[in-house]
């Protein structure tokens, strides 16, 4: 079962697809990351961001080169490209 720990450890490590779906019930692939060294220099964070909330993650979706979140109970699968 995929958990807030998980996919938090795989994007950590990897560049990952991850399937799940939106607030309006349409599904959604993201290629996305939380690999510093697979981040822009001018999209790395400011600020060291704490991880209050363990429903959404925000990832760095690597097709857009913009941030973006999901609701952990919302993924339907997740691959490591």
């Amino acid at each position: 079962m995929l958990n807030y720990d998980n996919i938090k450890e795989i994007l950590s490590k990897k560049t990952a697809t991850v399937i799940f779906t939106k607030k309006d019930g349409s599904e959604r692939t993201m290629n996305c990351t939380l690999v510093e060294s697979h981040i822009p220099e001018d999209k790395k964070p400011k600020n060291v961001l704490t991880d209050n909330n363990k429903d959404v993650i925000r990832v760095f979706d690597t097709d857009l080169s913009e941030w973006r979140s999901f609701r952990v109970d919302s993924v339907k699968g997740i691959g490591v490209n």
